[in-house]
């Protein structure tokens, strides 16, 4: 999901210790944090169709709402891709308590590649679909559950298969990716607290896979995979990791994706990165698709029976893609 909201955020209070060596001598000080030299890197290049691939498996499966037997096939199969890519995988098990009152066995996936390396970075999305269509248009169908191909299996498609490019391109870095489960079932309304959705990203920032585990920084997909998306500069994205988004706005910039990622601003949301920002503290952006002039801030197959397989667009998983693979590798070289 991705629930809108514009109330004003905290700021964060940075405090950045320096530590400074001074001598009467006037002798030059050691460099002891010198700039990582960078180092020739080659980008793989992104494979759209097997990105497809990816997004259409989990929706054969089903509306995949956490408790549910279509839920539970696909994450197996899903533990079981990343295994075959080399990922050392953790399955992280929890009880989401949502808004009706029920409790849902619910995993968060991590996949983890060279999990050893101390430079790290975490690349999300949520794998859960939504449990009703609140905005379908037939009354019929507003209680049934949804596929969502959009809405949360076009982000872990593009991870898939940056999983599977990893396997087969050595990167000198460590990469998790986490799927965050629980994300979609929450209550819309202006009332409702936004802990109500997004419940994995906070039971995994209140219980990280490892002790004292640190990464760098965090990209999150959600809903990038429809025709002509906007992806605009978000709110927690600016204010908690405004540095890195602007980095990966650079970069599809200079890659000719300005078609895409848009120099605009989109306002507050909460999401995923949201709780990883705040409760985890580790700096977080989202790449998230948020048309001008939507009524809800979202497309119009959003929590609709119409976030189908014939709204995913291959070229769309194509770009965000290749802008995600860029930034790791990348960073693997030093020169991001």
């Amino acid at each position: 999901m991705k629930y809108l909201h514009y109330s004003a955020f905290s700021i964060i209070s940075l405090f950045l210790v320096i530590s400074l060596s001074s001598c009467k001598d006037d002798a030059k000080p050691t460099n002891k944090t010198a700039t990582p030299t960078p180092t020739k890197i080659s980008i793989p290049a992104f494979n759209q169709d097997s990105a497809y691939y990816f997004v259409e498996k989990q929706v054969s499966f089903g509306p995949r709402v956490p408790g549910s037997k279509e839920h539970e096939a696909c994450k197996n199969w899903m533990v079981s891709e990343f295994k075959r890519f080399g990922a050392s995988v953790i399955e992280q098990d929890f009880e989401a308590s949502i808004f009706t009152g029920d409790v849902l066995a619910s995993t968060n996936i991590i996949a983890q590649f060279n999990p050893e390396h101390k430079k790290r970075v975490i690349l999300s999305a949520h794998w859960d679909s939504r449990m009703f269509a609140e905005e379908d248009k037939d009354a019929n169908k507003v209680d049934d559950p949804i596929l969502g191909a959009d809405d949360g299996a076009s982000g872990v498609g593009v991870l898939m298969e940056i999983a599977r490019t990893m396997s087969n391109n050595d990167i000198d870095l460590g990469v998790d990716i986490v799927l965050f489960d629980a994300e979609d079932q929450g209550k819309r309304g202006p009332n409702e607290p936004i802990t109500n959705w997004c419940i994995g990203s906070q039971y995994w920032s209140k219980n990280k896979h490892k002790r004292n585990y640190k990464a760098r920084y965090g990209i999150l997909l959600d809903m990038v995979g429809s025709k002509n998306p906007r992806f605009g500069k978000d709110q927690v994205s600016k204010e908690y990791a405004g540095l890195i988004q602007q980095k990966v706005w650079d970069l599809a910039r200079n890659m000719g994706y300005t078609d895409m990622f848009v120099d605009e601003f989109t306002g507050a949301l909460t999401d995923d990165h949201y709780f990883v920002n705040v409760i985890a503290g580790i700096p977080m952006i989202d790449i998230i698709n948020q048309p001008k002039g939507s009524e809800t801030g979202f497309m119009r197959h959003w929590h609709t029976h119409g976030d189908n397989m014939d709204i995913i667009d291959k070229r769309t998983l194509r770009v965000v893609g290749q802008v995600v693979t860029a930034v790791i590798y990348k960073e693997s070289g030093n020169q991001f």
